[in-house]
């Protein structure tokens, strides 16, 4: 017996591939929770990975659609994406067609793009959706350090670095369960280097609150 939104991949398929590569679109499984096929994936998630969605949200998906709200890829780009609630015969809900565009290529183009790509007003979230996804919230702390200090990825410093770690760290980021393995995957780091990274931070820390000379 074929999965249910076995039908929805070819549709996922075809939408990444008509906007490649600054669209990807992922299809998700309500009933397992899980993602069931990613096309042209640039988020790092990969088919049988969590959706995390919260708990309840098939009781909350009145709409058909959800969006557009705005997002930031692991790399702090922004995104712009927008859902579809797949329903099955009786009109339950069986899966969510994410869509999530890649505006950050269309960035300082042409002026008649940017009422396609300006999110400087965040669009609205949908809670329900967005919620509990720790993954987005470590990709919105990276956005803002990276855009606060007018860098990217590939051009942190040692020191950038060790500020991007402090600000993950204050902010709570380590204190989720899986979140080290994901922000060494994005830093392109060894867990064991960000667990020294960290300690030191820490010890850092304390050393100031205690008034010990650093």
């Amino acid at each position: 017996m074929s999965h249910p939104l076995t039908p929805f991949i070819p549709v996922c398929d075809a939408v990444a591939t008509l906007f490649s590569p600054h669209v990807e679109a992922v299809l998700h499984d309500l009933e397992t929770g899980e993602i069931v096929h990613i096309a042209n994936a640039f988020s790092k998630r990969r088919p049988g990975d969590s959706s995390l969605n919260e708990a309840g949200l098939v009781s909350t998906l009145d709409d058909d659609v959800i969006g557009p709200y705005g997002k930031s890829n692991w790399d702090g780009r922004r995104l712009k994406a927008i859902t579809s609630v797949l329903r099955d015969a009786d009109g339950k809900p069986v899966g969510l067609l994410c869509i999530n565009h890649d505006i950050e290529a269309f960035a300082g183009i042409f002026d008649q793009l940017k009422s396609m790509m300006d999110i400087a007003a965040p669009l609205p979230k949908t809670s329900a959706l967005m919620a509990e996804d720790w993954r987005e919230a470590v990709n919105a702390v990276i956005g803002e350090f990276l855009t606060t200090h007018r860098t990217s990825l590939s051009g942190l410093t040692g020191a950038d670095m060790d500020g991007l770690i402090a600000l993950l760290e204050t902010r709570g980021v380590f204190a989720i369960r899986k979140a080290v393995p994901y922000v060494a995957e994005i830093l392109k780091l060894s867990r064991a280097t960000i667990y020294n990274r960290l300690g030191a931070i820490r010890h850092k820390q304390d050393a100031a609150l205690q008034g010990e000379p650093q």
